[in-house]
């Protein structure tokens, strides 16, 4: 039976190699993927490996600007740790936020991948984290080094003057020297900046105050014992750690890092393979059809029904593993791609070398031959059960109608209840809700996969009139071809409608959200410009007076978020902002009360907080800042609610002195004028010229929405393109198939006169019926259950309404269409090319 198995695979060579295809595909994503994760991971844990290297301590403070419990290390208990026994040496360590300009000007990196850090040299006078290739390290106040890398970039030299935003005001500084480093964001792709050791203090903390230490050990000093002996030096909310536990932790952080890529990527590439399974067992089904002869025969010589079930597995398995083979050096490949590919859409991952481990080349293995069989498993028993004597009678069996009528009873419970479960996730709400609608999702696409033959009849009939009239003859025959098999038309159209599931539902999602975003952004912020930093870190109080004196400023605000306690417990959220910024620059509707009564130091409280606290207009309000001062504060106000705005908003200079040191995140400024060229470069002067500092105007903002929105949607695409791509093999092979059956048919249609041009349109019009039949119940489910988990966040969204984005739902049933067109390409033009004369003599 392995040989009869092994001469049927070679005999159908054409007709498996879209299911080799298939399974392919699959298998590349599955153990491309594992190879990747292997490879970062080995990367990140080389990285910390030589980051740590000598470091027997690491010594972290907490330094959270306004956080009571922050307290920075100092040069004391720097000293104090330096003068232990077993210590070798101490480098302490200052850093955040600091980014180099290129020579027009422009902040070299993303903003949230520049960095900057303190030169700390030894008593040799280097620094042992920083392996200088030119020049030398900051020597005073007015030098920096880079990073080789980001010098390489602008083309600095040694010796060149560059432009350095910090949270401070921007500052030129004497390039003193470029570097290498194993610093871990360095070799990820970020930016690092060396200021000498005061200069840093200065920027990040204040004189005399360290982030961290990294401390190194005389020869036989332990570890443990060192920080035991350091643990009683440093502040109570610091941390000290072993080597071997920083780097446990490193390794840890990487895990959890990583996990969520690698968990996304396989995601879709089960949903990948779920896809193919129906385009496997949609050609194992036509291939036993188109074998029942031979199957009878072998029946009737004495094969028993587990040999011809076993022989069809066997050709599974033979398909499965040539597969998976190819699949696994395909996924080599594109782990190979994927550091190259991630690089360019700058998600700064390590570089290493590529690591294949035993693990992706089992799952290559696993799933691709088991996949296969699987899918092969149901055509083999139902290939065994055909009565020999049945099987000779008839060239091809069909299925009976009772076992139709089970097939169809079945998928309506599965969809039913799928439907149930959704609605009732809907009820539910919040994440417990979206996780039941998940499952209802899942049920309802099993259940219309079931289903799906019974609903080609009915829908592929709404379309045969038209099809009738516009393409008469070649129209009516693709009709009934399209619904003469529904179970082979309804495994192709499953594949199609499953891609178009998931396309459609993130599309909708997608854009309702994005515009849920766009008008709260764009409606409840009116100011001309938002002023914030590239990696939205906060601003410096200097610039922000700075841009609220700028030329052309009308009104300006800053929001600075604080919290104050009230007497009767509750926890009141505030924004302190410039009161006659309230209705030019925020919208502020003043439902009860006085415009005027932020300016007059009393307090307004959003409608929902009023209504939720019984707070009434009037009421004098015993609270508790921040810092431990108390105060009594009268409610002027009652205002409706704005979501960019806090439960309450009170006058930001009574806010502000409670605070050790105001943090603001962004400015908004209304300008005279508005959006021009000339006020936005007013205000660009006035941050003097910050390559940090960004300006937004209300279309800037509208597309970092829409960018980071759409960025998503494409990925999702691109993944999602594999399952489609499956989807269209499927439709090229069953039209394949397909003709192949139907041979004697077309002969017969060719001698009463049907040329080749109409078999052509017959055949791919009805590739586009199948297509098309497929895309629409996969854009129905979509914006179904699109609908059921907006349902579940609108709560948190402002403004969220269900909005079809009838344009992309156009383009996707025309590509549906398209995918028909170009699957039935091949088919029909085998179609088209047969001898009549031998057609009808065909079986």
């Amino acid at each position: 039976m392995f040989r009869t198995a092994l001469r049927n695979v070679l005999a159908h060579k054409a007709r498996l190699l879209m299911t080799m295809l298939a399974v392919m595909l699959g298998v590349a994503f599955v153990s491309g993927t594992l190879i990747y994760s292997d490879t970062l991971s080995s990367a990140f844990r080389s990285q910390a490996t030589k980051s740590l290297d000598g470091v027997a301590v690491g010594v972290e403070a907490r330094t959270y600007a306004n956080d009571p419990e922050s307290k920075p290390l100092t040069e004391q208990q720097v000293r104090k740790v330096a003068a232990l026994d077993g210590v070798d040496s101490v480098t302490p360590q200052v850093g955040g936020f600091a980014g180099a300009a290129d020579r027009s000007g422009k902040l070299i990196g993303q903003g949230w991948a520049n960095n900057g850090g303190n030169f700390a040299p030894g008593k040799d006078g280097k620094d042992a984290r920083y392996t200088f290739a030119d020049g030398h390290g900051p020597a005073n106040g007015d030098e920096i080094a880079l990073d080789r890398a980001t010098a390489d970039k602008a083309g600095y030299k040694v010796g060149d003057q560059v432009r350095v935003a910090t949270n401070k005001p921007a500052k030129e500084y004497r390039l003193a020297g470029v570097f290498t480093t194993e610093d871990g964001a360095v070799n990820a792709g970020g930016s690092l900046v060396l200021f000498d050791t005061p200069t840093a203090q200065k920027i990040f903390l204040a004189p005399g105050q360290y982030a961290g230490l990294t401390v190194k050990a005389k020869p036989g000093a332990d570890q443990d014992a060192l920080v035991k002996a350091i643990k009683p030096l440093i502040p109570e909310n610091a941390t000290a750690s072993t080597a071997s536990e920083l780097e446990r932790e490193q390794v840890r952080m990487v895990e959890e890092s990583t996990s969520a890529l690698t968990q996304i990527l396989l995601g879709f590439a089960g949903i990948a393979l779920f896809v193919g399974v129906f385009l496997i067992s949609n050609t194992f089904t036509m291939l036993v059809a188109q074998r029942t002869k031979e199957l009878a025969l072998m029946r009737a010589v004495g094969a028993s029904r587990k040999q011809i079930t076993r022989s069809v597995l066997a050709e599974a398995a033979i398909v499965g593993l040539f597969a998976s083979v190819a699949g696994f050096l395909l996924g080599v490949a594109m782990a190979s791609g994927m550091g190259p590919l991630l690089d360019s859409m700058d998600a700064q991952m390590p570089a290493g070398d590529l690591v294949v481990g035993a693990a992706p080349v089992i799952a290559a293995f696993a799933v691709g031959v088991l996949i296969t069989m699987l899918a092969a498993w149901l055509p083999g028993r139902r290939a065994a059960r055909i009565p020999p004597v049945a099987a000779m009678n008839s060239v091809h069996a069909t299925p009976d109608v009772k076992s139709l009528v089970v097939r169809n009873v079945i998928g309506a419970i599965i969809a039913i209840g799928g439907a149930a479960l959704v609605v009732g996730g809907v009820a539910l709400g919040g994440e417990n809700g979206r996780l039941v609608i998940g499952g209802g999702a899942f049920l309802i696409l099993l259940g219309m996969i079931v289903l799906i033959p019974l609903l080609s009849r009915p829908v592929i009939g709404l379309v045969q009139p038209l099809l009738n009239r516009v393409f008469t003859v070649s129209g009516k025959l693709a009709g009934l071809n399209s619904v003469r098999n529904p179970r082979r038309t309804g495994a192709t159209a499953s594949a199609l409608a499953i891609g178009l599931t998931l396309v459609t539902g993130l599309t909708v999602l997608a854009v309702t959200m994005g515009s849920a975003i766009d008008r709260a952004t764009t409606e409840q912020v009116k100011a001309d410009y938002t002023v914030q930093m590239a990696n939205q870190s906060q601003i410096d109080r200097s610039t922000i007076d700075a841009l609220a004196k700028a030329p052309g400023v009308s009104v300006a605000s800053a929001r600075l978020s604080g919290g104050l306690e009230t007497g009767n417990g509750d926890f009141l959220v505030t924004d302190g902002v410039t009161p006659s910024a309230l209705g030019p620059v925020f919208a502020f509707t003043v439902l009860e009360g006085s415009k005027d009564a932020v300016a007059q130091g009393q307090i307004a409280v959003s409608k929902t907080y009023r209504d939720k606290h019984g707070y009434r207009l009037g009421q004098q309000v015993p609270v508790k800042y921040e810092d431990g001062k108390k105060a009594t504060l009268k409610v002027g106000a009652v205002y409706e609610d704005n979501d960019f705005l806090a439960d309450s908003v009170m006058d930001a200079r009574l806010l502000a002195p409670h605070f050790k040191e105001p943090t603001y995140y962004a400015m908004y400024v209304k300008m005279d004028g508005g959006a021009t060229d000339a006020n936005k470069q007013a205000l660009v002067d006035a941050t003097g010229k910050n390559p940090a500092m960004v300006m937004l105007n209300q279309e800037d903002l509208r597309n970092q929405t829409a960018g980071q929105i759409n960025l998503m949607l494409n990925i999702m695409y691109g993944l999602l393109a594999m399952a489609l791509v499956i989807s269209v093999l499927g439709v090229v092979n069953t039209l394949a198939m397909s003709v192949f059956e139907r041979q004697q048919e077309i002969g017969m249609l060719r001698a009463i006169g049907l040329d080749r041009s109409r078999v052509k349109t017959m055949i791919r019009l009805e590739s586009v019926v199948i297509s098309l039949f497929g895309a629409v119940v996969g854009v129905v489910l979509g914006v179904f259950i699109a609908w059921a988990i907006g349902e579940t966040v609108k709560a948190k969204i402002p403004g969220y309404a269900l909005e079809l984005p009838w344009d992309r739902i156009g383009i996707f049933l025309l590509l549906a269409g398209l995918v028909g067109v170009l699957a039935a390409m091949w088919p029909a033009r085998s179609a088209a090319k047969l001898n009549m004369l031998s057609a009808i003599k065909a079986e």
